[in-house]
């Protein structure tokens, strides 16, 4: 789709979320930390050769791609990860290649969801760019760090997009609200609400909730209730439930109760929480509140993460609840977590001191623990202003607490 089509063409047979789009940057709201002086600088110049835009969904990532194709006059094309392969990819990719030779602008290839392609799909993308015979941009609602090639992500620009206020969201249904509609009080608020920051949902909501009145009539909120029952169970009127319900899941894992944990899990999965949004977590926890207790919580997570990842949705949420009654039930300490913050915090304070001559790059006075039966040596490792300073003190939970004998026989200077 290039630039002409995607701007003239009619959008009123659309649903209210594609007819509302806004095509210049004064029409997106709720990123203004991304829409500022700098990334209009980016722009100006012309020189990019990929942006990543990454965050929930309803949140501009595709209108600011389509809003960049109007800016810079580059011929668009949009792609979705889900449904394209290399040979669509393949065919952008050459005509821009075409055109950039015959030193026409190169085109835009904007692809969403592009954590849905492989690692050898998105390779496909990289001598384009080295050329700068292609502009990329690429939408996901996953971290790039997990997602994205690092050849790709360090030839991109990443920007995170955040859930748009409450009053973001208003703003919007004010702007969209069809003025043959009449809405009581506080409807377009409550359906703000239940938007939980998307406006894409909010928008759609809205759309729905004309169609089920006559022209001209009121739109009470009993109305809306009727449209968004199934909603209004999984998002509370502040936007919180998302918050709200990770905070209950990950406190009941570590407060070891596998019964409201697996509860919490399912009210996040029958949301459409994104299952690998709670994996991470879990992953996180197993290191944070189960640690050296038992360190294959840890290797459960990660597996958990993985296979879940592999598999996707129905059967990935067996997975989860495998790996949260695990962790729930797991012997629990924090000390690893609590000793990294003790540290970092030492080393802001101290800064970098003198490291013991004994242990530095080709000491020749290090003495090597593996060549004494005892695997043990009377040694210094720390800063001898940090000498006798402890940041990690095992448990008495699990396997760690034979740690704490372990430490205890350890020869010291």
């Amino acid at each position: 789709m290039d630039q002409e089509t995607l701007f003239s063409a009619d959008r009123s047979q659309a649903p209210l979320a594609e007819q509302k789009r806004p095509n210049s940057f004064d029409g997106l709201v709720g990123q203004d930390h991304i829409l500022n002086d700098r990334f209009r600088r980016i722009l100006e110049s012309d020189r990019w050769a990929g942006l990543v835009f990454w965050g929930p969904p309803g949140t501009g990532k595709t209108s600011l791609a389509k809003i960049i194709a109007g800016f810079t006059k580059r011929k668009f094309h949009l792609l979705s990860g889900v449904t394209c392969g290399v040979k669509e990819i393949k065919e952008v990719l050459d005509s821009s290649k075409q055109d950039f030779r015959l030193g026409k602008l190169a085109h835009i290839l904007f692809i969403d969801e592009i954590h849905r392609l492989n690692k050898a799909q998105q390779d496909v993308l990289l001598p384009f760019l080295e050329e700068g015979s292609v502009r990329f941009i690429g939408a996901t609602t996953e971290n790039p760090s997990f997602e994205l090639n690092n050849a790709l992500a360090s030839r991109s620009l990443i920007f995170q997009f955040k859930s748009l206020s409450k009053e973001d969201v208003l703003k919007l249904l004010d702007r969209a609200a069809p003025p043959s509609y009449q809405f009581a009080e506080s409807v377009l608020e409550r359906v703000a609400d239940l938007s939980n920051g998307d406006a894409r949902r909010a928008l759609t909501l809205l759309d729905h909730l004309c169609l089920t009145r006559p022209l001209g009539e009121q739109i009470s909120l009993e109305d809306l209730e009727k449209v968004c029952d199934s909603q209004s169970l999984y998002y509370d009127k502040h936007g919180e439930a998302h918050h709200d319900t990770i905070s209950a899941f990950i406190k009941s894992v570590r407060g070891s109760d596998p019964d409201a944990a697996v509860y919490y899990l399912a009210r996040m999965l029958e949301s459409g929480e994104d299952p690998l949004f709670i994996a991470r977590r879990l992953i996180i926890l197993a290191s944070e509140d189960i640690g050296n207790a038992n360190p294959a919580a840890l290797m459960i997570a990660t597996s958990a993460f993985q296979a879940v990842h592999a598999i996707g949705m129905p059967e990935g949420r067996i997975i989860l609840s495998q790996a949260t009654t695990y962790l729930a039930c797991s012997e629990k300490s924090n000390r690893s977590y609590v000793a990294i913050n003790k540290a970092q915090d030492t080393v802001k304070r101290s800064g970098n001191l003198e490291i013991p001559v004994c242990i530095r790059n080709a000491a020749a006075h290090y003495r090597y623990p593996h060549d004494e039966e005892s695997g043990r040596v009377k040694q210094e490792y720390l800063p001898k202003e940090l000498r006798g300073k402890r940041f990690y003190e095992p448990s008495i939970h699990g396997q760690e607490k034979r740690f704490v004998d372990f430490l205890k026989a350890r020869p010291r200077d």
